[in-house]
């Protein structure tokens, strides 16, 4: 029903905009004009187009692929057409419009596609992190993720596992952020939910006064089974998973070893302690991406 509205809109939009470009025009003197053209030239005008366009589009995914690799050709096509569009209506927004398409089609979209979530990212909204509820050392906060998803046993670690995949993309990018379970408030108007989803958490982003502090860490042995024993690619792992950022710095999360079974795999279990405060199952998704990163291309299973 959103997107017939939003059709309709559209099409609405280009009806009013068609009519006001070609008011006043003399029909007679158009299609007169229609006749006397060189239509193999327009023809190869438009072929030379589109492939200028379609040039500047691969060399918009080049630069974009250490930032995210799996940008696809098609969006960076669509990107560079939209933002030629937007030019016409106010000159050199084109150059933001095209940030904000491909960045609402790639990496936000695969989060919401594999993680089966709901994420949304709220852009220049100062209300969300201000009043009796932002408490903290938030200040200034105007973007951040909307953390959401179709209730489940597991939503939080999904928000948790595929929420730092945006968050260290951000990283990446230059900006700071920073994980906020309760220290919001909802502004209506800023999200969408249906009836069956949820808000887990918001993430704050934006460029911080400072790039953080280190907190006090627990070992590798307060968390695994980590030895002497155990392969060098599930140590790199547990120690990426220190590097996790976790509420309020609990690290109520333990890795297990669990030797090959008649040749299968190894395999990693992570689980969860108690915690007053809660948010070990968040906390856990988190850690378990970081332990995938440090362990790299290693061949293991992860097991319940």
């Amino acid at each position: 029903m959103k997107n017939a509205i939003k059709y309709i809109i559209s099409a609405l939009a280009a009806v009013i905009l068609l009519y006001f470009s070609f008011r006043g025009v003399k029909w007679e003197d158009f299609y007169a004009g229609l006749r006397f053209c060189r239509w193999e030239w327009i023809i190869a005008a438009m072929i030379a187009g589109g492939i200028s366009f379609w040039v500047r589009a691969l060399r918009w995914k080049k630069l974009l692929s250490p930032i995210d690799p799996n940008i696809t050709r098609k969006v960076s096509f669509n990107a560079i057409n939209i933002s030629y569009i937007a030019n016409l209506v106010l000159p050199r927004i084109g150059e933001f419009v095209r940030c904000g398409f491909i960045t609402r089609h790639s990496q936000l979209v695969r989060v919401n596609a594999d993680g089966n979530l709901h994420v949304q990212l709220v852009v220049d909204e100062p209300k969300a992190f201000s009043g009796v509820m932002a408490y903290g050392k938030f200040s200034g906060v105007r973007n951040y993720f909307i953390m959401a998803g179709k209730k489940s046993d597991d939503l939080n670690e999904r928000i948790g596992y595929y929420g730092e995949r945006l968050v260290l993309l951000a990283q990446q990018l230059g900006l700071n952020t920073c994980w906020a379970g309760i220290s919001y408030r909802k502004v209506a108007g800023t999200y969408e939910l249906e009836n069956d989803e949820k808000i887990a958490c918001y993430i704050a982003v934006g460029f911080g006064e400072t790039q953080g502090v280190q907190h006090k860490s627990k070992s590798i042995h307060d968390i695994s089974n980590a030895s002497e024993h155990t392969p060098e690619w599930f140590k790199s792992g547990v120690e990426a998973a220190l590097l996790a950022p976790t509420a309020v710095n609990q690290q109520k999360f333990y890795i297990e070893y669990l030797e090959p079974v008649d040749g299968d795999y190894p395999k990693v279990r992570i689980h969860t302690g108690f915690s007053v405060i809660g948010y070990t199952q968040m906390d856990m998704g988190i850690a378990r991406l970081h332990f995938e990163i440090g362990a790299g291309n290693a061949r293991y299973e992860f097991c319940k």
